[in-house]
């Protein structure tokens, strides 16, 4: 018997939600695992069944479990369902945490004494080292620097090493030639060692040195965690990979997830070939992969099936690309615009930032997505201008801001006197008053709004915990707020997003404009060779996938206002112009092959709306969708013009496929046409069939019945 109804779920219970192949990672617990995910099908929730199962069922033991992912936000996310599946003592960390917190506990046995301090930013470690060389860099070229250097810490590289394996890779960090940045290293390392501090490699570096010459150490970590999950594993670089390793060692029993088509971080370090190559290092491993897309709409999912099947992997019919199949309900159509200039493209799209806004639309499920930070500027200002709340992710952490800081503290000082006299929201919001916190948001926009709103997710919070909770006090609110403040789980904000592609990943909003679509931001200018080409083309099918039901992308012509048009659509979209229109064109079509028009569209198959993949038969062309695809039709409606086509069939004493084929019933089931020029769109309803059915088609679908409906059609034609 189910014991969901007591807040206690069995093992049984865990498993009833799932679709077939979330329910296949979910149920196989032991052994090696590989889930080929994509975007928007449910990996967290299939990895957080998969141990909620493993402990429901007996096969683990939820304390030798150890989740690893690559944020602290998704480690805290997978802590908070794993909590509301009744699981507790799994431990989901970072990579970074979870080494930090081995090395602090093996540090004084393995080297003696307390373990170093971590420096929090390499900035002033670089600029230090830089000087010392005599090198001349500004704020940018420092920041480059640090980048490298963290590349060939991650790559495991050495001063020694580094000149040969960045000549391989053709990198050229702030016009350094390989063997200067090498020194660079070199001294970068003496200047840490004379401050007495490590970096966030070092971490992983250092852990990875005592696993490996600490047999004992490494003994002591294996009998601590025997189950092993791995999220966004095509991100895992050289030493994350070798540092999983030790902690598997000889055992077999660890899940990766992942999606090579979303992998954007190979300037980090990151590759895909972990997870492409898992299989072939776990024979017996199990490959599944979730296809069915349960965030977007079928509009958007077809749109970014097309795009990244475009690249390189696409033409090749690579096995690592998912092709998402979209279940959800159907939307409007993606649509491409094109502005004279940025600051036209910023405005147009402020205005219908608030038009949606205007509609209903959250602020906080609307996002303004772009290639670049440098980019924000000019959205900032238009959104201002608009009136329009905003937030801009990548900027001051939430926890990290002074308002939030301010209030948590008056929160905290509020904690001890709390006596219950009032419920606990209103007195939350008494004492956020006095961190500056009103009932109405301030008429203007900017820092002084997203101050505001800042401070109104905090009474939010203070909501759902006594909604959750109705016993709760200012202290488990307090305590609620350190949870998240230690696992950056930041409330909800009321304000529209602003974010780069990379720091858009693993969000997901109602609304997404996806701006500056151009050759030059998207792919950046400075992509150079296939892969880097290829990278920015992933990166544009992230930040796709992030709409659940509009999405409207952008490109500017010209920079500056009245300048000259000299900019032209991303190449990444010429594959979309069936779905955008032919603006979406990074070139117009020779006109050789203009001419031929007509003949030359009926050769090209046509695209899967739920897929992407070519429709290769007459039937599959006509509802707009491949064999593999689930249907996308209201299942009640289908069978009512079922019911019709065979009433219609029967008077008049022909086979049922004479009124509508199946397909052409499909495709009207599927596109709900509501006037009979819609209809006539349609293949299979030609005039003569539009001017007998049509009216009794669309009655069909205005819910009228069928067999009604066909009596009337009867009654009508032998009247004629």
């Amino acid at each position: 018997m189910s014991t969901l109804a007591t807040g206690t779920p069995t093992a049984d219970d865990v498993l009833a939600a799932l679709d077939p192949e979330q329910r296949e990672v979910a149920a196989s617990p032991k052994g090696p695992m590989c889930v080929l995910a994509g975007a928007g099908t449910g990996k967290t929730r299939a990895i957080t069944h998969r141990i909620a199962y493993g402990v429901h069922s007996g096969a683990y033991q939820p304390q030798r479990v150890l989740a690893v992912t690559f944020t602290a936000r998704a480690a805290g996310e997978m802590r908070t369902r794993l909590r509301e599946l009744g699981v507790g003592g799994v431990q989901a960390r970072t990579f970074h945490a979870a080494a930090l917190r081995q090395l602090h506990y093996f540090w004084p046995q393995a080297i003696g004494g307390a373990a170093p301090e971590v420096l929090p930013h390499k900035a002033s470690v670089v600029a230090e080292a830089g000087s010392r060389l005599r090198l001349q860099l500004d704020r940018v070229g420092v920041r480059d620097l640090a980048a490298e250097v963290e590349w060939a810490k991650v790559s495991m590289l050495t001063p020694e090493t580094y000149a040969a394996a960045a000549r391989r890779a053709g990198r050229d960090p702030a016009g350094l030639d390989a063997t200067a940045m090498a020194r660079v290293l070199q001294t970068y390392e003496e200047v840490k060692a004379e401050r007495g501090v490590i970096d966030f490699e070092d971490v992983l570096l250092i852990t990875v040195g005592i696993l490996t010459e600490r047999e004992d150490i490494a003994r002591t970590v294996r009998s601590q965690y025997r189950h092993f999950v791995v999220d966004e594993y095509q991100d895992v670089n050289a030493v994350q990979q070798r540092l999983l390793d030790l902690w598997v060692g000889e055992r077999d029993d660890v899940c990766v997830v992942g999606d090579a088509a979303q992998t954007i971080y190979s300037f980090t370090g990151a590759s895909p070939r972990h997870l492409l190559d898992f299989p072939r290092r776990y024979p017996e491993a199990r490959l599944v992969k979730l296809v069915r897309n349960y965030r977007s709409t079928p509009q958007v999912v077809g749109l970014a099936n097309l795009v990244v099947r475009g690249g390189s992997a696409g033409a090749r019919g690579g096995a690592e690309l998912v092709q998402l199949q979209a279940q959800g309900e159907p939307g409007p159509a993606p649509v491409l615009t094109a502005y004279p200039d940025e600051p036209a493209e910023a405005a147009g799209v402020a205005a219908a930032v608030k038009a949606r806004i205007g509609q209903g639309v959250p602020p906080s499920q609307i996002a303004v997505l772009f290639r670049t930070n440098a980019q924000s500027e000019a959205f900032e200002a238009a959104l201002a201008d608009a009136d329009v709340p905003y937030l801009v992710r990548g900027g001051d952490r939430f926890f990290s801001r002074r308002e939030v800081r301010d209030a948590v503290l008056l929160l905290r000082g509020a904690a001890r006197s709390d006596d219950g006299s009032k419920p606990m929201p209103d007195l939350a919001r008494d004492v956020l008053t006095g961190a500056g916190w009103s009932e109405r948001p301030p008429s203007s926009g900017g820092a002084t709004r997203e101050r505001w709103e800042s401070l109104q997710a905090l009474a939010a919070l203070a909501d759902d915990l006594a909604a959750a909770s109705p016993e709760a006090r200012l202290p488990e609110l307090v305590r609620e707020l350190e949870e998240r403040s230690a696992a950056q789980h930041a409330p909800t904000v009321q304000g529209v997003t602003l974010a780069s592609l990379h720091a858009a990943k693993g969000l997901e909003w109602d609304v997404v404009f996806l701006a500056g679509c151009s050759d030059g931001f998207i792919p950046i200018s400075m992509a150079e060779g296939p892969e880097a080409v290829e990278e920015e083309r992933r990166l544009l099918y992230v930040g796709l996938t992030r709409a659940r039901r509009e999405l409207r992308l952008s490109w500017a012509g010209a920079r500056n206002a009245g300048g000259r048009a000299t900019r032209r659509p991303s190449r990444f979209l010429d594959g979309a112009a069936s779905v955008l229109g032919e603006g979406a064109r990074s070139a117009p079509k020779a006109a050789s092959r203009a001419g031929r028009g007509k003949q030359m569209s009926m050769a090209v198959p046509a695209k899967c709306r739920g897929c992407g993949t070519d429709l290769t038969s007459a039937a599959e062309r006509k509802v707009g969708r491949c064999a593999e695809c689930p249907p996308t039709y209201d299942e009640a409606t289908f069978e009512a013009l079922r019911a019709w086509r065979l009433a219609v069939a029967g008077a008049a004493k022909v086979p049922a496929y004479v009124v509508f084929t199946d397909a052409t019933l499909t495709a009207i089931a599927e596109r709900n046409p509501s006037s009979p020029a819609e209809l006539a769109t349609i293949g299979g309803v030609g005039a003569r069939k539009l001017e007998r059915y049509g009216p009794s088609v669309l009655a069909i679908l205005g819910g009228a019945d069928p067999q009604e409906t066909a009596e009337n059609l009867s009654a009508t034609s032998d009247s004629a």
